[in-house]
């Protein structure tokens, strides 16, 4: 785990995290851009908006509901081919958008990075890795990613899938649907594109923590699904897994949940199922090497950044199914668990603050108590997994809660969909859990259960498709 992990990781991406951002935004989400300006808020497409002439009326449109704005913390600027979003500031006296207008938040698909990454976090996730077919190889890949985009697309945009929409999302708007496609290590054998495999996708080393399932673990091609409503994520679900056809099978599934927007009273940052405040530390959108951390460069080639040009404006994804020990957490006393993370469970304040500290008062490592002792233990989570006790080492976490019932021992079966993004995955992930291996407070509480690693290319420009330039260049 990390600082950007459970206590300290952001449940909602920094490009306009909300329902478990740092200071994000609870509202439903308006049209947005991966692409957008940092800190901006993205202007929707309000449901009288006329649509071009000639142009597809979306679910959306018809359902008559309110507009919202959300938060977008983007990567600055553009990229031709791609689509462009306004941006103005958020103002500390706006309202909570109400739950009746979430089916109106939209994400755009065609945009420099793909959406899913910097999106604000939905309240329903799922999660799927898929295996190509015996037999399959580069063109059925290409021949899926295709559909896959396509479909995409429009169900972004609050459309009907192109062939057999089975409904399920009928009368919903697209409610801030998206659809993110990544590529495994396996990948690249099975489709004869060795080498064209970044090396940072190298398969993960073993952690002390780690009990994994293989079976649920890798995968050749992942899709992570995202919507503001459970039956619009479900519709993206059946419709990804019907296109994969006789070209691939699904290898896993899981499936996420995060605060709805509009739960709370005012925009704060979520509480995971420890309930402990989880999303004070993501890097911010606005920090100035905020890109050099979780994208690959734009110009991406072997011989500068170790990437190859088709993963340009794409990042890499560790995914990890984490169980949380709820049962041996939930005994301890409050005092014990703020030990354990390094911060009060109320509001998130570091215990080094004093009683009129915020969440995000700076921690003050050094700080002790009248008998010497660190206010913020040694092996206390929020202190093992700072950038700054890690050479800088950070990732940007977008996970999902998750409560899959009680196993047979009779314990809950729940925990973190951890995902986290970060250009290079030995300098961000690996640095990090390599570092809470030597004595994390918080790891006799937490089991990885599964893990997978997929390079996510950057986003597909109008008229094309995700992958494209490794599956035609």
């Amino acid at each position: 785990m990390a600082d950007q992990d459970l206590a300290e990781g952001n449940s909602a991406a920094p490009e306009g995290a909300r329902g478990g951002g740092e200071h994000a935004a609870t509202a439903a989400r308006a049209t947005t851009n991966d692409s957008q300006p940092p800190s901006g808020l993205s202007e929707s497409r309000r449901s009288g908006d006329t649509p071009p002439p000639g142009g597809t009326i979306s679910r959306r449109l018809l359902l008559g509901t309110a507009g919202a704005t959300g938060l977008a913390l983007g990567a600055a600027g553009g990229a031709a081919g791609y689509a462009a979003g306004s941006s103005s500031s958020p103002s500390s006296t706006e309202k909570v958008t109400p739950l009746s207008s979430l089916g109106a938040g939209e994400v755009r698909f065609h945009v420099k990075h793909q959406p899913g990454i910097t999106t604000p976090l939905q309240a329903r996730g799922h999660l799927v890795a898929f295996d190509l077919a015996a037999g399959a190889g580069r063109k059925e890949a290409a021949t899926l990613l295709r559909r896959w985009s396509d479909t995409a697309r429009r169900l972004m945009a609050g459309e009907a899938a192109a062939q057999d929409d089975t409904d399920i999302a009928r009368d919903a708007g697209p409610s801030s649907l998206t659809v993110t496609f990544g590529f495994g290590h396996s990948f690249f054998a099975r489709t004869g594109l060795q080498k064209q495999r970044p090396d940072s996708l190298d398969p993960l080393p073993d952690f002390s923590s780690d009990q994994l399932d293989r079976t649920r673990s890798n995968g050749d091609l992942w899709v992570q699904i995202g919507a503001d409503d459970a039956l619009v994520a479900f519709h993206a679900l059946r419709a990804i897994q019907k296109d994969a056809g006789s070209a691939a099978r699904v290898r896993w599934q899981m499936n996420g949940f995060n605060r709805s927007p509009g739960a709370t009273a005012h925009p704060m940052t979520a509480r995971n199922l420890m309930g402990q405040i989880d999303g004070t530390r993501n890097p911010k959108a606005a920090e100035s090497d905020f890109d050099e951390r979780i994208f690959v460069p734009a110009s991406a080639s072997p011989a500068t950044s170790g990437d190859p040009a088709w993963m340009a404006n794409g990042s890499y994804a560790v995914v990890r199914r984490i169980r949380m020990l709820l049962d041996d957490w939930e005994q301890l006393s409050v005092k014990e668990q703020e030990d354990v993370i390094g911060r009060r469970k109320s509001d998130g304040a570091p215990l080094s603050g004093g009683g009129k500290a915020t969440e995000t008062t700076a921690m003050d490592l050094e700080k002790t108590d009248s008998q010497g002792n660190l206010l913020v233990p040694i092996n206390a989570h929020a202190r093992i997994t700072r950038p700054d006790q890690n050479g800088g080492a950070a990732m940007l976490r977008r996970p999902f809660s998750f409560h899959d019932g009680i196993d047979a021992k009779g314990v809950p079966d729940a925990g973190l969909l951890f995902v986290c993004w970060q250009a290079d995955p030995l300098r961000g992930f690996v640095t990090v859990q390599r570092k809470l291996d030597r004595g994390d407070a918080l790891s006799k509480f937490i089991r990885h259960e599964s893990s997978g690693l997929f390079a996510v290319p950057g986003g597909a420009a109008e008229g094309g498709y995700v992958g494209q330039g490794l599956l035609e260049g």
